[in-house]
């Protein structure tokens, strides 16, 4: 598949993808990410590797486009754990330093 990231045409294919990704261990991800294989890459890492350009160069959009248009599964948030959120009560309780009670 042709495709253009950062003004410049690339032909990619699923193979290429996937055997250019072969052995690159995952980055934490923070933002967009894509699913290759049995791994999840950040975008930004992905289009580093397949176009061997600088991330600054090019738009995590223009390689989502790219791995959803080549089959990839591509993930817009990383799926973060639930936050758990201190009543003003257990807040206070933490502050004076006693333990904090888990439900009031």
């Amino acid at each position: 598949m042709r495709c253009v990231i950062a003004r410049y045409p690339f032909d990619l294919s699923k193979s290429g993808v996937l055997a250019s990704m072969k052995g690159v261990k995952p980055e934490l991800i923070t933002g967009e990410s894509v699913t290759i294989g049995r791994r999840r890459y950040p975008v930004k890492q992905v289009g580093e590797v397949i176009t061997r350009q600088d991330r600054r160069d090019f738009t995590s959009g223009e390689v989502t486009r790219a791995m959803a248009r080549l089959g990839f599964t591509c993930h817009d948030h990383p799926e973060a754990a639930p936050v758990r959120v201190l009543t003003p009560l257990q807040t206070a309780s933490a502050l004076l330093g006693s333990p904090v009670p888990l439900e009031v």
